[in-house]
Formats: C-alpha cells, sequence, structure tokens
C-alpha cells in the first residue's frame, strides 16, 4: 500500500545534501510504500545483471533520457513530470532485503543498486533506505554493485570501504557529459560533472573500486566528451569503464526529444538524425527491452574509440583474483571442518 506524506522530509535542509549548488525550484510529493517484495529478477539479456534491488520508484534527477520512465506509470502516473517530482519511498526496503536473504533459496547472487531509479537520490539524506540495504548486504556477506549520479553515495563511504575490504562491491559513476552546462540541461537536478568526478575519487582513496558509466552516449551531444571524461575519471581513481547508447522506447521518446527541442533547437536535429543513424533508421524500437548498443559505421568508430581509450588508460583490465567474504546468514554456523 501507498500512502502520501503531506509534509515530506526536506533534503535540502538536511546536514546530508546531494546538490551542493542552488537547489532547482520544484513541487516534490514523496508518497511511502510498504512494499511487499524488494528483490527483482532480470531476464533481458542487455542487462549486465540478474538481482536488483529499487528502494524508490521515480527519480529526482529527472534525466531527460532515463529508459525508467515508463515504470512508473504502472502506478497510474506519468512518465514525464510525475516521474520526477512524485517520488515513491519504500520504506520498508531493508527488513524486505533482510528476509529475502534469509530464505534458503538464496544463494548470495550479486545485488544491482538500481535498475529503474537513483539510489542516492536526494530523498535518501532523510530516508536512508539505501543504506540500510547496504548495511544488511554487509552483515549477510553479499556482494553488490551501485551505479548512481548522487554524490550522496559519499556519505556511506565507511560502510562502502567495509565492503570494499571484503571484496563485495563495486561502484560506477554514472557522468555522460563533461560541460557541466549542457549537463544541467539534460540532466537538471543532478550534481556536476566535477562533483561526481570528486566524489568518485573519495570513493577510490577510501578502497573503494570504482568505475564511470558514460550512459547514455547521445549522438550529436555528447560523443566528443568520451575522451575528456576517461581522462577524468582514470584521475580519479577510475579502474573500470563501460558506456551504452540512449534508449527511446515508448513514453521516453516523447520526453526526451521534447526537452532536446526546448534545450538545443539548434542542435535537436542533428541529434535526432544521428540517433537514427545508430539505430537502423530508427528513433526507437517498439519492446522496452530495446538493446543498448548500435549498429553501422558511426556506432563501430564510436566503440573502436572508446575501446582504444580504455586500452591507452588501462581500463577494464584483468586484476588479481582476491578472495571474496562468504555468503553467510546471521547465526549460521561456519564449516566445522
Amino acid at each position: 500500500m501507498i500512502r502520501p506524506v503531506s509534509n515530506p522530509p526536506n533534503p535540502w535542509q538536511s546536514h546530508h545534501v546531494d546538490w551542493l549548488g542552488e537547489p532547482p525550484p520544484a513541487k516534490l510529493e514523496v508518497f511511502e510504500e510498504h512494499a511487499k517484495t524488494i528483490v527483482s529478477e532480470n531476464e533481458s539479456p542487455d542487462v549486465g545483471f540478474r538481482w536488483s534491488v529499487n528502494p524508490y520508484r521515480g527519480c529526482f534527477h529527472a534525466c531527460a533520457y532515463c529508459y525508467a520512465r515508463p515504470y512508473h506509470q504502472y502506478l497510474d502516473m506519468g512518465a514525464g513530470t510525475d516521474f520526477e517530482r512524485k517520488i515513491v519511498v519504500k520504506v520498508n526496503a531493508p527488513e524486505l532485503l533482510r528476509a529475502h536473504l534469509m530464505k534458503k533459496s538464496w544463494k548470495g547472487d550479486p545485488i544491482a543498486f538500481c535498475g529503474i531509479t537513483d539510489c542516492y537520490q536526494p530523498l535518501e539524506a532523510s530516508y536512508e533506505v539505501t543504506k540500510g540495504c547496504l548495511k544488511v548486504c554487509n552483515e549477510f556477506n553479499n556482494p553488490l554493485g551501485v551505479i548512481t549520479k548522487g554524490i550522496l553515495i559519499r556519505r556511506d563511504v565507511d560502510l562502502l570501504a567495509a565492503l570494499a575490504r571484503k571484496n563485495l562491491v563495486s561502484v560506477f559513476f554514472s557522468i555522460p557529459i563533461t560541460d557541466p552546462k549542457i549537463s544541467r540541461l539534460v540532466e537538471p537536478n543532478v550534481a556536476s560533472p566535477q562533483q561526481r568526478f570528486e566524489t568518485m575519487k573519495v570513493l577510490s582513496d577510501a578502497g573503494v573500486p570504482v568505475g564511470i558509466s558514460m550512459a547514455p552516449l547521445v549522438p550529436g551531444l555528447n560523443e566528443s566528451d568520451m575522451p575528456e571524461l576517461l581522462e577524468r575519471a582514470k584521475e580519479a581513481g577510475a579502474q573500470y569503464a563501460f558506456f551504452t547508447l540512449v534508449r527511446l522506447a515508448r513514453e521516453v521518446r516523447p520526453v526526451f526529444e521534447e526537452r532536446i527541442l526546448e534545450a538545443f533547437p539548434d542542435r535537436a536535429k542533428k541529434i535526432f538524425s544521428g540517433i537514427r543513424a545508430m539505430k537502423d533508421g530508427k528513433m526507437n524500437i517498439s519492446e522496452f527491452g530495446e538493446r543498448m548498443h548500435g549498429t553501422g559505421v558511426r556506432w563501430e568508430a564510436v566503440e573502436q574509440l572508446f575501446q582504444a581509450h580504455c586500452r591507452r588508460l588501462g581500463f577494464n583490465q584483468p586484476k588479481p583474483e582476491r578472495p571474496r567474504a562468504k555468503f553467510q546468514r546471521p547465526g549460521d554456523q561456519g564449516e566445522l571442518f
């Protein structure tokens, strides 16, 4: 059951703040949900994880290209402004995760935080549901991966470092654009690229394995940012890098097109034609499970450029195998012999 919160916690008044500049004017509605389940299984071959936890529904970051927008319609809300302003908090997420990991059928598989939201969006400053879930994973020695744009993650650096010492965690920062002005137009409520790189370094210095997710690649908008983004990520301690092509399935496309036309009226035609050039002449594919890679000469050139820079900078190199702490339920006896 989802209930609205009449006076939601204000993340801007917390001493843990995700936005370090001026907060954008926005009306935010928060709904508290006592969810029934928290661990979701993914069966799409295009997504690099099987299990995920999403402590929130919707995302205040308001990225124009967010592929998760259609999921908000399952709540009888819109994929546009509703997705960004009507946020659902799964307040019992840590308790649900604990119950799930206690099941005898659970074998300690890696869990992704998150699949369809950002687990470190501003409301995490007040609710701390992501932090609660990380504590559960640490208690059970369950491996996990985090992908985020939220610099609020630096608040949990000690917890993440504890997980890293047991070889249980890696963190990817989503940074697809170098210019803070362009970033603000496309990702209006996200901390600047510089602040994300600084946060990446904080985690790296604490011993947490970090990487950069240049996602999404938007042809005609951020292709040329690739070399600088990889250079800056390397300087910040990143060991890994990947990128994906923008996905405009279903209701994502009209939201994206409207905002691109408004933000870049002189470049919109170039951006739209660039996307079509990498998608067999289409802006989207009818199924939501649209592939995250492209086709054609232009795509091959971008992919080759990315791989060349990764080799030069030493990204994605095999690392010496480190023992990972064994998954164990609290109260279970260890092996006697």
